[in-house]
């Protein structure tokens, strides 16, 4: 299995390079432009930093830019780096929320994957209400590289995006337990890939996890446990707020619990900024007014728990599965003792 960091802002560089240094294969830069750093700028300073380690977006969001300047970005961040760079590419949820926007829809994100596919492989594809002729046209010249290949990872969630990835992607990012089990999304993959005639060889299947490597005897409800894993358990219960309301997904049976007493609170904010409020915390830090919506329950049902011998068996277990690869997003202040804590604890035991 290969294991992976995410990175959101430029001032996170460091954190790269200890990553690379302890192991890790991959670096995800995420892309929120109401809250991280632009993520172009982030991968050419680690294109340039590291030597290793593959570098990408986890992922891109396919609402704020075009298809043409997208695939431009991914291939001049080649142009330093080659053939370390991937592309993720997903329709958005927190990006586009924090801009009171829905996220892409589903058919616009397959004609988005469409173009991208066929520019990075340098073919020339129809673009726009016109349908206008492109293609990179200075391939070759230094200015960006299609000559190595640059694999497209789709986001998805639900089983149509996870059916894109088949027919488009060479891999899968998804989540674990918000995008289903590993075995789900890859029968979804499958019915994509079937649609579009090909074959799933190499394909790559990575999710972005919870992790929480518990002390010896330390407990579900603990305050380290609720300060360390909260802000990502939070992230997907923010994420369902706008799901269901939105998509009308069904409340997972996981989330129930807690679900009618999260609505009303967050309904009880004020209107105009509800929908930055709901979004504020993203992945970094635990609001003092959700921490107690963190029960053990959802502690066992949102992560990979336990300690390292219990986590090894998971992973393992989720290897067996066909997951290829995860990531985790440690909060802020805890980033570098936890990811050098399983790095040597997990990472190092697993490859032996």
């Amino acid at each position: 299995m290969d294991f992976g960091l995410s990175a959101g802002g430029i001032s996170q560089l460091d954190h790269v390079l200890e990553a690379e240094s302890l192991g890790y294969d991959f670096c995800w830069v995420g892309d929120s432009p109401m809250l991280f750093s632009n993520p172009w700028p982030t991968l050419a300073m680690l294109a340039q930093k590291t030597h290793r380690i593959r570098i990408g977006t986890g992922v891109a969001v396919a609402g704020v830019r075009s298809a043409p300047d997208a695939a431009n970005a991914i291939a001049t961040i080649n142009q330093l780096a080659p053939g370390r760079v991937f592309f993720g590419i997903g329709t958005g949820n927190t990006a586009m929320r924090t801009l009171g926007r829905p996220p892409m829809r589903v058919k616009p994100f397959g004609e988005y994957l469409r173009l991208v596919r066929g520019l990075l492989h340098g073919e020339e594809v129809t673009y726009g209400d016109q349908a206008t002729a492109i293609r990179f046209q200075w391939a070759g010249k230094g200015h960006y590289d299609i000559s190595e290949s640059i694999p497209i990872h789709v986001g998805g969630f639900g089983s149509r995006a996870q059916a894109l990835a088949g027919e488009f992607g060479d891999g899968l990012i998804t989540g674990i337990p918000r995008g289903g089990s590993v075995t789900q999304a890859l029968a979804n993959v499958k019915h994509g890939a079937d649609r579009a005639g090909r074959t799933l060889d190499d394909f790559y299947t990575s999710a972005l996890v919870n992790l929480m490597m518990l002390e010896p005897g330390e407990k579900l409800d603990s305050e380290r446990v609720i300060k360390e894993c909260g802000p990502s358990i939070m992230a997907n219960v923010h994420y369902l707020v706008d799901a269901v309301r939105d998509v009308g997904i069904e409340v997972p049976g996981y989330i129930l619990p807690i679900w009618d007493d999260y609505l009303k609170f967050h309904e009880s904010r004020e209107a105009k900024h509800r929908h930055q409020q709901l979004h504020q915390s993203h992945y970094s830090y635990i609001d003092d007014d959700e921490a107690r919506f963190m029960t053990p329950e959802l502690v066992k049902a949102f992560c990979i728990v336990g300690e390292p011998d219990d986590i090894i068996e998971q992973l393992l277990a989720l290897e067996e599965e066909g997951l290829n690869a995860i990531s985790f997003i440690p909060p802020g202040k805890k980033t570098a003792e936890i990811r050098y804590a399983f790095a040597k604890k997990v990472i190092a035991r697993m490859r032996g």
